[in-house]
């Protein structure tokens, strides 16, 4: 902390979830001195629950309730087709620079004699998709007959079937586990010549007379320091977060955030649905999607307005019945039991607030919150994962509108960081073996870690195993702590902390 007080950038963001890493990397490219703080790890907020999906875009044209919601909301069908474009178009750079932390696999939507879509307007919905991205990563989009169904791996247990009018498949992709994609992207920043800064929290923020700003600075890791730096614009990309954030200044800013919380239930089904996935509607008349992944498979999302901590998300068991009965009224066929639910997991969205959308609205806006007496500085709501290079470069035009930059231009690089740690060193997990106690070192090492959860959920991903690492935790803390100096008592801490958390936020057993 002592050699950043008094620092100045040209460019300071707060929040070090997906958005803010890729607002950092591209303006470290472009030549602006940056600094990134964030108060908990790295990507540990909505970043590390998002849904995995490298999103087509698709959700983004479904009006609601009837396509005439469009037509009574023109803006809703403007903002739909752009956040469906850059799905698109970001679909398609992240698999051709970054295929290594990414899998397809086959996504059905089984379309019904009750659903408010009927199959021509699915297929229109699809062709207008293609129309809008580009080619090159295609969506294999195709309509099958009924009567292919009862012999289709999961398509076989769906409900009501002699109900159904068509089912569509269309190509999707998930990535390997989310944090990571951030982590990568920090990485680059700092490679760039970003200033990166986990467990820092912003706790004031002052508009200066030159219309830069001051940003008081503490160490949330216990000690309390406390330190200030200046930089000419200031980004919040806080997360639901944005609006405490905002409240730091001494000017009055609006609302920007409505949170909506979505949880998930993990199951594991036969080895013949491993590529295949389900998007449907649940009873509600809301998007209900069966994704597979990690050799294992997700249902979600609730959908329900969250007005509660935020700095404590985690499933109900409630919302965990919920989702059951909803996976078993899809479908009666697996006949799943609440003793075959691996873990759960809660996400609270950062959508945008909308007083005409209870719950928020799905549209990436970036504000100037000029308009609200903070000069230079910005703001941004609702920006999933799979569109954060877009954002990212959204963001970069809007400071070159402020400022210029005080270095040069550099290449940034979109490709995935390899672990360099021996690769016959010993497995760390029984259902993980690409993971190895030589990548908890290496990470340990090179990646700003601090806990045990840093090391195991952000940098190397294994509590979304099927394990989770439950038991495995002794051994990658022992690992680690002869790396970071950590002691015995420091060492058993660590283990019990790690196993706590997936206790109370992924509600096991493991």
């Amino acid at each position: 902390m002592d050699n950043l007080n008094n620092r100045d950038f040209d460019v300071v963001i707060i929040g070090g979830g997906i958005n803010g890493a890729a607002s950092a990397q591209h303006l470290s490219a472009a030549g602006y001195s940056v600094m990134l703080v964030e108060k908990a790890d790295f990507a540990s907020g909505t970043s590390s629950t998002s849904s995995r999906l490298l999103h087509c875009g698709i959700r983004y044209l479904v009006p609601g309730s009837s396509v005439f919601e469009f037509v009574r909301h023109p803006s809703r069908f403007l903002n739909g087709s752009r956040m469906a474009r850059d799905a698109m178009r970001c679909r398609s750079q992240f698999v051709n620079e970054s295929a290594e932390r990414v899998k397809s696999f086959n996504l059905y939507y089984p379309v019904y004699q009750e659903d408010p879509f009927k199959p021509w307007q699915v297929d229109l919905a699809f062709k207008f998709l293609d129309w809008l991205g580009p080619r090159d990563v295609p969506l294999d989009y195709q309509r099958f007959p009924v009567s292919s169904v009862a012999k289709t791996p999961m398509l076989k247990w769906l409900r009501d079937q002699d109900k159904l009018t068509g089912v569509v498949r269309f190509r999707e992709y998930v990535f390997d586990w989310p944090e990571r994609i951030a982590m990568d992207t920090i990485l680059d920043a700092e490679r760039l010549g970003a200033e990166v800064c986990n467990y820092t929290a912003a706790v004031a923020i002052e508009s200066l007379p030159d219309k830069r700003w001051r940003i008081e600075l503490e160490d949330t890791r216990g000690d309390q320091e406390r330190v200030s730096v200046q930089g000419s614009v200031l980004i919040n990309m806080a997360g639901i977060w944005i609006d405490q954030v905002n409240q730091l200044s001494s000017k009055p800013v609006g609302r920007k955030i409505t949170g909506t919380k979505g949880s998930h239930i993990v199951v594991k089904l036969p080895p013949e649905c491993a590529d295949f996935g389900i998007a449907a509607m649940h009873r509600e008349k809301e998007p209900f999607y069966c994704i597979p992944w990690r050799g294992l498979h997700f249902f979600g999302p609730t959908e329900t307005l969250f007005e509660g901590n935020i700095d404590d998300i985690r499933p109900s068991e409630e919302e965990i019945l919920w989702l059951l009965e909803e996976a078993n009224y899809l479908f009666p066929g697996m006949g799943l039991r609440r003793s075959d639910i691996l873990h759960s997991w809660s996400v609270v969205r950062p959508l945008t607030y909308d007083p005409d959308q209870p719950r928020g609205a799905r549209a990436r806006i970036l504000y100037d919150l000029a308009d609200e007496g903070l000069s230079n500085a910005f703001t941004m709501t609702a920006g999933p994962i799979f569109t954060h290079r877009v954002a990212g470069h959204e963001v970069l035009q809007a400071v070159e509108g402020k400022i210029r930059p005080s270095g040069s231009p550099q290449s940034l690089s979109y490709a995935p960081r390899i672990f360099s740690g021996n690769k016959n060193s010993p497995s760390l997990l029984g259902d993980c073996d690409q993971i190895r106690l030589s990548d908890v070192q290496h990470v340990a090492q090179n990646e700003h870690c601090y806990t045990l959860m840093d090391i195991l959920c952000r940098r190397l991903g294994v509590h979304w195993t099927e394990s989770m690492a439950f038991d495995a935790a002794q051994e990658a803390a022992e690992v680690a702590g002869a790396e970071l100096g950590w002691n015995q008592e420091r060492v058993d801490k660590e283990v019990g902390d790690y196993r706590e958390y997936l206790t109370r936020y992924f509600l096991g057993p493991f």
